[in-house]
């Protein structure tokens, strides 16, 4: 129950613009510096090459979402296109994640339509694959019609699927052959529209994940749940799905040795960087996920 209380109060709080706004005046403080790795596109490559070096592929994040003007949108859509650019300059292994509502979605769909597409220019320019993030369910149709519309062009484009919203299984299957990073979800979704009993979300992420990997369909699967690590791996091994058919994909600063470990073993490991000055919704959520992370970000923030 006090779980439950302090789940609400983090996610109410990550969609708090009065919070976010002074957040940003803030800085990386109270324990965010753990899981964001840094304010610029140079921090944010750093971190990437440090991550390469030990043997884990990225993708880069660079925060912000729910943006209301057209500048924000643009401005937010230049970000995108330079840290593209500087992934290949750099020379590093790492992709792009994108939220639509940070280039304009909740201003107008074509407007974000025609940022989406000058950043997929630069993907194709650049040789690199561009993940759409999901975000609430308000924005999930809006957000696979934009995909469509650019697969039409780029075949370097997918999406997140979320497994707590009913319509998830639906998604995948109309998916198939999509690169897809599947997940639990985590804003705060109605029972109208999400599933609200962990064991039920549970369920029907194995069920997603199997779903899209018998399909031949790229899996990448965000978990940080050890046993739902060790249930794929034993599933593609039982159903003979080569490696190089999924991925496991983790959080910046979030459980290291395991992320370590897979790639130990052989298996594509994808760490998930968000980095800019934009955190406070993030983090937020990465707080209201597990109980766990929240010592995490104390013990941070008391050990500086």
């Amino acid at each position: 129950m006090l779980a439950q209380i302090s789940k609400n109060i983090f996610l109410y709080a990550s969609q708090s613009k009065a919070l976010n706004k002074a957040a940003k005046k803030w800085g990386l403080r109270f324990g965010a510096s753990q899981v964001v790795a840094g304010e610029t596109i140079e921090s944010a490559i750093a971190k990437v090459k440090e991550l390469n070096e030990k043997g884990l592929v990225c993708t880069l994040d660079h925060l912000g979402e729910f943006v209301s003007s057209r500048e924000e949108a643009i401005e937010a859509t230049e970000y995108n296109v330079r840290t593209l650019e500087a992934i290949h300059k750099a020379g590093v292994n790492s992709n792009l994640s994108v939220k639509l509502t940070q280039l304009g979605l909740d201003i107008d769909w074509h407007f974000c339509l025609d940022n989406m597409k000058r950043i997929m220019e630069t993907a194709k320019r650049c040789n690199n694959f561009v993940r759409i993030d999901m975000e609430d369910s308000a924005h999930c149709q809006a957000t696979l019609d934009i995909l469509h519309e650019l697969r039409k062009t780029y075949d370097n484009v997918g999406t997140v699927i979320q497994a707590y919203l009913y319509r998830a299984e639906q998604d995948v299957k109309d998916l198939k052959g999509v690169s897809l990073r599947l997940v639990k979800g985590a804003y705060k979704e109605p029972p109208e529209v999400a599933y609200q009993d962990k064991q039920e979300v549970d369920a029907n992420y194995m069920n997603i994940i199997q779903q899209h990997l018998l399909s031949g369909s790229y899996t990448a699967i965000a978990s940080h749940d050890h046993n739902i690590i060790a249930k794929v791996k034993q599933f593609a091994k039982e159903n003979n799905i080569p490696s190089d058919q999924f991925e496991f994909q983790m959080l910046y600063g979030f459980r290291t040795d395991m992320q370590q470990q897979l790639a130990a073993e052989g298996y594509k490991m994808r760490v998930y960087i968000p980095f800019g000055n934009d955190w406070f919704g993030y983090f937020m959520r990465r707080l209201a996920e597990r109980p766990q992370n929240v010592a995490f970000a104390l013990k941070g923030f008391f050990g500086k």
